[in-house]
C-alpha cells in the first residue's frame, strides 16, 4: 500500500498514477485500514489535481467509498483488526476539511457515467455515517442541493435511482434542506417518476419516491402548504385505484409497500400535530377530489391485506377527524354486504370480534373516535340507537354492538367498547343525560338494571378470576369508570322527567343472534326522580364498600408473601447503585486521563512539527551546494571520472567553469524503473556560490541560445537529441511543493515560479510581492483565491 501511495504522489506520468489508483481500489476492500490511513490524503489530491482524467477520478472515488463504507465487506469478516465503525472513523477524518465535500459535489457535474455514479454513492456513504455533519456542510455549499436535484432528470436510471437513495438520507430530519428540495420542483419530478413506473403497481423505485415525499412533508408545515397549494393532492388519487383483477390475483409485497407509503403521506397531511387550518383545508380537498371516496372503496374491498386495511382505517379516521362534511360522508358509506350495512357498523363488528388482529381493532377504535370528534350529531345518533324507537329495529346498530362488547367475556372487547362509548359522551351533556336513564337486562325475565350497576357487577367478577385475567379486567374497566364519571356527575334536567327509558338486552342470547331483537321497553311505574337517584347511589355505595372490604384481606396476605422478594429487590438495587457510583467515579478518572493524554498528544504534535521543520532545514543545509542533472544517458562501464568529465564539459559549454577539484562528490541516482536508460546525476560542490553561478548560467544559456542544453553539451557524440535539465537538489517535501507550485502557476497565471536554496517561491507579476511556499495547505488556499 505504501508503495502504491508513493507512486500516486510522485509519478509524473498519468498512466502510472492511474494504475496505482486502480491497484488501491482493488486492495481497499481487504486492507481498508491501511489504504485509508496511508492513502486518504493522496486520494483527495487526485480528486483535485487529476480532474481531466475520468478513469483515475473514478478509481479514487471508488476507493474512498470502500474505505468509508458503513457496511463490513466479506473480505474483512475474519480480520479482528478492523473495527466495526471503521467507515465512520474515516468519514470523520474526511470531512474535517469541508473543501473535500465541495470536491465531491463538483464531480456531480461530470457527465461521465462512472464518475457521477461513484460520486453519488460516496455522498450516500458519508450521509449514512455522519448525517447531521454532512447536512450542515452541504447546506452552506452553493448549489449543493441543486446539483443533486438535477440528477433526478438523468436519463440513466441507475444514477437516478441512486440519487433517490441519496436524497432520502439527505432530507431526513432537516427542515431547511427539505424546503430547498421541495422548491427545486421535487414533487413534480417525483410524481413524474411514479407515473412512469406504474403508480402502486410499480417497483421499489415508486417506494423510494414516496419515502422521499414523506421526508419532505413530515413535520414541515411550509412544505405541506406548498404541496396543498400546488394541487399535488389530486395526483395521489391514481395510487389508490384497485382494479377488480387485482383483488382476484392478490397484492404483491411491493404493491403493499407502495400503498402503505402513500397512506403515510396522506396521514402526514392531516396529522393532528399539524395546525387546524392546514388539517381542515387538506381534508376538504381530499373530499372534493375523491380521495376520501377512494380510501373508503379500499376499506370496503375484499382481498385487501391486513396491514393495508389497518393503515387505511387509520387514514380514513384522520381524514374525517373534526370535519363534519367528511364525517357525514363516512356515516353514509354502505358496506357491500347482504343485507347492506353502514360501514361504521361493519367496522365496529370487527372491533368487538376477539378473533380479529389487535392492531386492526385499535385502528377501528381510533377511526370511530375520529368519526365522533367534535360532532354532536354523530354522538346523538350513537346514543339514539339505545333509546326506544318506533322504526324497524331488525338491523344491527352501533349502540347495540358497543353494549354487547361492553359485557362480553373478552377483556379487550370490554375496553374497546368502553372507550368508544365514552367518546360518544365527551363535551355533550345532553347525551350524558340520555344514556344515564337507559336500563339493561342481562337475562330474560329479570328486572332491568342501570348501565352503571351492570358495570359494577363486572368489577365484582374480578375476584373470581386468576391474577393476570383480573388485572386485565381492572385495566379495561378502569376506562368504563371514566364513562361513569361522565354519567354520575351529570345533573338531570327537568326535561328528563317527561319519560323514563329502559332497554332490556339479553347478552347471552345476543351472541347467538344475527339480528338482535328490540331490547327497548317503556317502564310503566314512575318514581320521584330524587328517590330514584338516591336509592341507586346508596345501593351502589353499600355494595362497593362490602366488595372493597372483602378484597383488602387477600391483598394483605399477598403483600406478606411478596414482602421478602421486595426486600431482596431493594437490596439488589442498593448494590447496583453502589456499583454505578463506583463506575461513575472510574469514568471520571478515565475522563481526566483522556484529557491529559489529549493535551500531551497536542504538545507532542506541536513538537513533532517543530522537529520536522528542523529536519527540513538541516536537509536543505546539507544540499545547499548540490544540484541535479536530470535525464543523463548512461555510459557502459561508467565511473565517477566519467561523471566528473560530463560536469566539466557542461560548465565549459555554459561559460561557468567548474574544475574537478570543486566537486566533492558525484553519483548517479537509481531509477525505480529498471528499464529506464536515462537517470539523474547529483553533484555536490564545495561552494554554494559556484553552484548558484552555475545554475544561473544554465538558465541564461537556455534563455538566449536557440539550442537548449542537451546530451552533446555533456560530451556525448550521438545524433539523437536528448534534453538535459539542471536544477537544485530539493528535499522530498521541497520537490512536492515545487510540483504543486508549478501547477498553481499554470492554473492561476502566476508569472514566476522558482527555487532558491531549497525553498520554493512564486510571484503573480513583476509588481506583486514574492510568496514563499511552505505547505500544501497554503497552495490550496492560493488555488481558491480569485
Amino acid at each position: 500500500v505504501e508503495r502504491l501511495v508513493d507512486r500516486v504522489n510522485n509519478s509524473t506520468l498519468l498512466e502510472d498514477r492511474r494504475d496505482a489508483c486502480r491497484a488501491l481500489k482493488a486492495m481497499s476492500r481487504t486492507y481498508r485500514v491501511e489504504v485509508g490511513a496511508q492513502g486518504m490524503d493522496t486520494l483527495k489530491q487526485v480528486l483535485e489535481l487529476d480532474r481531466a482524467d475520468n478513469e483515475t477520478i473514478n478509481y479514487a472515488l471508488d476507493t474512498l467509498n470502500n474505505v468509508m463504507s458503513p457496511t463490513q465487506f466479506e473480505e474483512e469478516e475474519n480480520n479482528p483488526r478492523v473495527p466495526m465503525n471503521i467507515g465512520e472513523q474515516f468519514t470523520e477524518m474526511f470531512i474535517k476539511d469541508h473543501h473535500n465535500i465541495q470536491l465531491v459535489l463538483d464531480l456531480l457535474d461530470e457527465y461521465d457515467f462512472r464518475v457521477r455514479l461513484s460520486a453519488v454513492q460516496l455522498l450516500t456513504s458519508l450521509l449514512t455515517n455522519r448525517p447531521k455533519d454532512i447536512q450542515e456542510i452541504i447546506l452552506v455549499k452553493p448549489m449543493g442541493v441543486s446539483k443533486m436535484m438535477d440528477l433526478l432528470g438523468d436519463t440513466r436510471e441507475v444514477i437516478r435511482n441512486e440519487t433517490l437513495l441519496l436524497l432520502i438520507k439527505l432530507t431526513k430530519a432537516n427542515a431547511n434542506i427539505q424546503k430547498i428540495v421541495a422548491f427545486e420542483n421535487a414533487f413534480d419530478r417525483l410524481f413524474e417518476i411514479v407515473s412512469t413506473e406504474g403508480y402502486s403497481d410499480g417497483g421499489i423505485i415508486v417506494e423510494d419516491c414516496l419515502l422521499l415525499m414523506l421526508n419532505l412533508l413530515k413535520n414541515n408545515s411550509s412544505n405541506i402548504n406548498f404541496f396543498k397549494e400546488g394541487s399535488y393532492i389530486q395526483k395521489m388519487l391514481p395510487m389508490f385505484n384497485t382494479p377488480d383483477e387485482v383483488e382476484e390475483a392478490g397484492w404483491s409485497p411491493q404493491k403493499v409497500s407502495n400503498v402503505h407509503c402513500m397512506l403515510l403521506i396522506v396521514r402526514t397531511l392531516v396529522s393532528p400535530s399539524n395546525s387546524a387550518q392546514i388539517i381542515s383545508s387538506c381534508q376538504k380537498i381530499m373530499k372534493t377530489v375523491g380521495l376520501l371516496d377512494a380510501l373508503c372503496n379500499i376499506l370496503m374491498s375484499s382481498g385487501v391485506p391486513a396491514d393495508i386495511l389497518t393503515e387505511t382505517i387509520n387514514t380514513v379516521g384522520e381524514t374525517v377527524r373534526g370535519e363534519v362534511t367528511n364525517q357525514e360522508f363516512l356515516g353514509n358509506v354502505m358496506a357491500p354486504s347482504n343485507p347492506p350495512r353502514p360501514a361504521i357498523v361493519v367496522l365496529l363488528m370487527s372491533m368487538v370480534n376477539e378473533k380479529q388482529p389487535f392492531s386492526l381493532r385499535c385502528a377501528v377504535l381510533y377511526c370511530f373516535q375520529c368519526y365522533l370528534y367534535h360532532n354532536e350529531m354523530s354522538q346523538g345518533n350513537l346514543v339514539q340507537t339505545l333509546l326506544p324507537s318506533s322504526s324497524d329495529m331488525s338491523s344491527l346498530t352501533s349502540g347495540q354492538l358497543l353494549c354487547g362488547g361492553l359485557f362480553s367475556s373478552d377483556v379487550l372487547s370490554n375496553w374497546f367498547s368502553a372507550v368508544a362509548l365514552m367518546h360518544g359522551l365527551i363535551d355533550n351533556p345532553m347525551q350524558k343525560e340520555q344514556l344515564l336513564r337507559v336500563l339493561l337486562a342481562t337475562n330474560i325475565g329479570s328486572s332491568p338494571v342501570s348501565l352503571l350497576h351492570q358495570c359494577t357487577l363486572l368489577l365484582q367478577q374480578t375476584t373470581k378470576l386468576k391474577s393476570k385475567r383480573a388485572k386485565g379486567i381492572f385495566e379495561s374497566l378502569d376506562t368504563v369508570l371514566l364513562v361513569y364519571d361522565h354519567l354520575i356527575y351529570q345533573p338531570v334536567t327537568s326535561a328528563a322527567k317527561e319519560y323514563d327509558i329502559s332497554a332490556q338486552m339479553d347478552i347471552s342470547e345476543h351472541e347467538n343472534q344475527t339480528t338482535p331483537p328490540n331490547f327497548v321497553t317503556q317502564r310503566s311505574n314512575k318514581r320521584d326522580e330524587r328517590d330514584y337517584r338516591n336509592d341507586d347511589l346508596r345501593a351502589f355505595k353499600e355494595e362497593m364498600f362490602n366488595r372493597i372490604s372483602s378484597l383488602i384481606v387477600p391483598q394483605q396476605e399477598e403483600l406478606k408473601k411478596i414482602y421478602p422478594t421486595l426486600m431482596e429487590i431493594k437490596s439488589t438495587n442498593a448494590s447496583i447503585e453502589n456499583a454505578m457510583a463506583a463506575l461513575s467515579a472510574q469514568n471520571e478518572d478515565l475522563k481526566k486521563k483522556i484529557n491529559q493524554l489529549e493535551t500531551r498528544v497536542m504538545r507532542d504534535n506541536e513538537y513533532i512539527i517543530i522537529l520536522e521543520e528542523k529536519i527540513e532545514d538541516l536537509q536543505r543545509g546539507t544540499r545547499k551546494s548540490n544540484f541535479e542533472i536530470k535525464n543523463v544517458p548512461k555510459v557502459q562501464h561508467e565511473s565517477k571520472d566519467n561523471l566528473v568529465q560530463m560536469v566539466v564539459t557542461l560548465s565549459q559549454a555554459v561559460n561557468s567553469i567548474i574544475d574537478a577539484k570543486d566537486i566533492t562528490d558525484i553519483y548517479r541516482v537509481q531509477n525505480k524503473r529498471s528499464n529506464t536508460k536515462n537517470s539523474t546525476i547529483v553533484v555536490e560542490l564545495n561552494s554554494t556560490l559556484v553552484k548558484t553561478e552555475f545554475i544561473k548560467k544554465t538558465k541564461d544559456f537556455n534563455r538566449n541560445s536557440k539550442e537548449k542544453i542537451c546530451a552533446k553539451h555533456l560530451g556525448f557524440k550521438t545524433g539523437e537529441y536528448t534534453p538535459i535539465y539542471v536544477s537544485e537538489q530539493l528535499t522530498t517535501k521541497g520537490a512536492r511543493l515545487f510540483y504543486l507550485a508549478r501547477d498553481l502557476a499554470k492554473s492561476r497565471d502566476y508569472k514566476f515560479c522558482w527555487t532558491s536554496y531549497g525553498k520554493v517561491y512564486v510571484r503573480k507579476d513583476d509588481a506583486a510581492p514574492t510568496i514563499i511556499i511552505k505547505s500544501e495547505s497554503q497552495v490550496n488556499n492560493l488555488m481558491q483565491q480569485e
